[in-house]
C-alpha cells in the first residue's frame, strides 16, 4: 500500500514557518518521500500499518492549515501517468527499500 500525504500549511509568521519545517521535518524522519512540493509519499505493508501510519500524523499535525492522506495500493500507484517531467532514479521508491523486522 502507498500513503499519500498532501499539505497546504501557513506560511506567513514566525510560528506558522516553525510549524511547517517541524511537520516537513517529521515527514522526512519517518521516511516519506517527496513527490512533489507538499506531496509526500510512504510505502506500508497493509491497511493496518498504514492505519498507524495516519493516527501519528494526526498527532504530530499542526493545528492550522490543510493536510490530507490518500492510501492506495502499489498497483495503483504505479498507474501514474506523467504529463511533464520523469520520476526521481535516483530515489528507490519501491518495495525494495521496505525493511521487514
Amino acid at each position: 500500500m502507498r500513503i499519500i500525504v498532501f499539505f497546504d500549511l501557513p506560511n506567513i509568521y514566525a510560528q506558522d514557518k516553525r510549524n511547517y519545517l517541524k511537520f516537513r521535518k517529521y515527514l522526512i524522519n519517518d521516511g516519506f518521500i517527496m513527490l512533489q512540493e507538499s506531496v509526500y509519499s510512504k510505502i506500508s505493508l497493509n491497511s493496518q500499518q498504514a492505519q498507524l501510519i495516519i493516527n501519528k500524523l494526526k498527532s504530530k499535525s499542526p493545528k492550522k492549515g490543510l493536510i490530507q492522506v490518500l492510501t492506495i495500493t502499489e498497483k495503483q500507484y504505479s498507474q501514474i501517468e506523467y504529463i511533464i517531467g520523469e520520476p526521481n532514479t535516483k530515489i528507490i521508491n519501491t518495495d525494495e527499500r521496505l525493511v521487514v523486522l
